[in-house]
């Protein structure tokens, strides 16, 4: 860890980073009301797919924390919120079923509280876990010292624990295998130049930021070896969503014949979906476009486009990281 956690729980009360204040505040949101989580979750002050699993489990179980006599009606009312959060992260919907799981068989206890903050503290340790165990096979995608261009955030900031794409970085660098990082900013929010910046500095990781449009002119230089980025949500067949952008560069690499690789747990992979057509991708609010931190950059009466995510075709990605293991194509995830 890097001296700071984007989730905690701690005297019944989550504890969240508030990410959209980062780098240059470092401010905590306490709560123990699932509607806050909720709406955290939709202002981006938690993100991250795993994460936002991870956050919406503690959120369900919050829920019942008030003794009261329908928790089945209340359970349903917070699992409909949470899940209309953010639609295009599996992870989300695949922790608020476990959690609902758990809850049908123990609704009549006594000690159904105890019983949900438990499951939500074991599916949180389930993910520091898995993400140790991605940032060890992804050292198999190293032969030599390289130069690692990423894309939007993976680390802590998005994790339960040290991240996805981001953990295999810097689990290579503590091997002495990454020579350096290139942090594409990620427009429109900037959660490249704002959290990942934050994570390679606190890590002390040697960095550049760069705008999304320079990626293409670093790989024409050959000054790029590879990219390695994160996923919301994994097709059966392999298709990816991840933060808008990732498509640009996965046709960048394929262009100048370098590897592409994508690094998430295997809660990312939504086996029923059976290819990428089949995500639905979020829209974003035309805020986040015309403005920057509340500061108009352009007139509001513009028509906006703003999709969160774009799909990465299979036939991009030289492979896949999980906890498991280093997937290579033919990628077959289905049930």
């Amino acid at each position: 860890m890097n001296g700071f956690k984007s989730i905690q729980f701690k005297n019944d009360k989550l504890i969240l980073l508030d990410q959209t204040k980062l780098p240059l505040i470092e401010e905590y949101i306490e709560t123990d009301d699932y509607e806050r989580i909720a709406t955290a979750i939709e202002r981006l002050e938690i993100r991250g797919a795993p994460a936002i699993g991870v956050t919406a489990a503690y959120a369900l179980a919050l829920s019942v924390k008030a003794k009261n006599n329908n928790p089945e009606k209340m359970i349903s009312e917070a699992y409909n919120r949470l899940a209309s959060t953010r639609p295009t992260a599996v992870n989300l919907f695949w922790a608020l079923d476990e959690m609902k799981r758990v809850f049908e068989e123990n609704q009549s206890s006594p000690e159904l509280y105890a019983i949900l903050i438990k499951k939500a503290k074991n599916l949180h340790q389930d993910d520091i876990d898995k993400c140790l165990a991605i940032g060890k096979n992804g050292l198999e995608i190293f032969n030599k010292q390289s130069v690692v261009l990423t894309h939007c955030n993976t680390g802590q900031l998005a994790t339960g624990g040290n991240g996805t794409a981001f953990h295999v970085i810097q689990n290579a660098f503590s091997k002495g295998m990454i020579k350096h990082v290139f942090a594409d900013e990620t427009r429109p929010l900037l959660q490249g130049s704002r959290l990942t910046a934050f994570e390679l500095d606190k890590a002390g990781i040697p960095f550049s930021i760069i705008t999304d449009s320079t990626a293409a002119f670093l790989m024409k230089q050959n000054k790029i070896d590879l990219v390695i980025v994160g996923a919301d949500r994994i097709a059966g067949n392999g298709d990816t969503a991840n933060k808008i952008g990732t498509y640009n560069l996965a046709v960048l690499c394929k262009y100048h014949g370098l590897p592409f690789y994508i690094a998430a747990p295997t809660t990312t992979i939504d086996s029923k979906c059976k290819t990428g057509e089949e995500i639905k991708i979020e829209l974003r609010d035309k805020t986040e476009v015309t403005k920057i931190h509340g500061v108009q950059i352009t007139c509001d009466e513009y028509d906006v486009f703003s999709p969160a995510f774009d799909i990465t075709s299979n036939e991009l990605i030289t492979g896949i990281i999980t906890e498991k293991t280093l997937h290579k194509p033919p990628y077959k995830f289905y049930v």
